[in-house]
């Protein structure tokens, strides 16, 4: 099966003209209503408007090259973040944490304010939808910390799928590492990634998770990468991994 997500009309002119080193899309909004962005030699009168790789964008003097490559790196995220830009609760956000020398990322999925591990980032709306896309393929790996006596029958129910407050989980398959005292560290797979998925199927099965680590996203993984930092992941192995996946931007 092969995944592709098309843009036939292309993109809202502030979302390229950001992806493409340009000023900020709320910096490009406030340009165009100023009359001070071209596209193609016409001046620009509204925000709502789709371009391409081949049209000739102006912005105040400035002509925008083509968008960068879609590109993806690997994120530590640490418990205690959230993963927006903005909090209305002032609490620290992932955007705290990165590099100001980065272009503007997006997410692929979430991870809670207390979960930590992997989060995958990208600066392409289209590469985040297919690998968040169950259709994709790809499984993501934890390890879960549990309060609770574990039973690996308890855990082998989730292979099933579950139905949870009339929400449908996809079989998920999880296996005890070791016991530690009251607490348990479970090896769980899950392909979906639903709001808080882990966290509902445990406390479905009468477990309390205290800690949760996400360690791989599919093929991609933090191996040694250390709490907090971002690493860009190699565009030869981004490439092998989208054509291995039959995926198509």
């Amino acid at each position: 099966m092969t995944v592709t997500v098309t843009q036939d009309k292309g993109e809202r002119i502030a979302k390229f003209v950001s992806r493409a080193g340009g000023p900020s899309r709320r910096e490009t909004e406030r340009l165009i209503l100023e009359g001070k962005v071209f596209v193609n030699n016409t001046k620009v009168t509204s925000p709502v408007l789709f371009v391409t790789d081949n049209d000739l964008i102006n912005v105040a003097g400035q002509v925008i090259g083509q968008k960068e490559p879609a590109r993806l790196w690997s994120f530590y995220k640490p418990a205690g973040y959230i993963t927006t830009e903005k909090d209305p609760a002032g609490r620290s956000t992932i955007y705290d944490l990165l590099p100001s020398n980065m272009p503007r990322l997006l997410t692929v999925g979430r991870l809670d304010f207390n979960s930590e591990g992997l989060l995958l980032l990208t600066n392409d709306g289209a590469l985040k939808r297919v690998l968040e896309l169950p259709a994709t393929g790809l499984q993501r790996h934890y390890r879960v910390r549990v309060f609770g006596r574990a039973k690996q029958s308890d855990l082998d129910k989730l292979a099933r799928g579950v139905v949870i407050d009339r929400v449908h989980y996809a079989p998920a398959f999880a296996e005890i590492e070791k016991i530690q005292g009251a607490n348990a560290w479970l090896s769980i797979t899950i392909s979906e990634g639903k709001n808080r998925e882990i966290r509902k199927m445990m406390q479905y099965l009468g477990y309390e998770v205290n800690r949760l680590i996400r360690t791989d996203y599919g093929p991609f993984g933090l191996r040694k990468q250390k709490v907090g930092t971002v690493e860009a992941i190699p565009q030869f192995y981004l490439k092998n991994v989208l054509e291995e996946f039959k995926i198509k931007l």
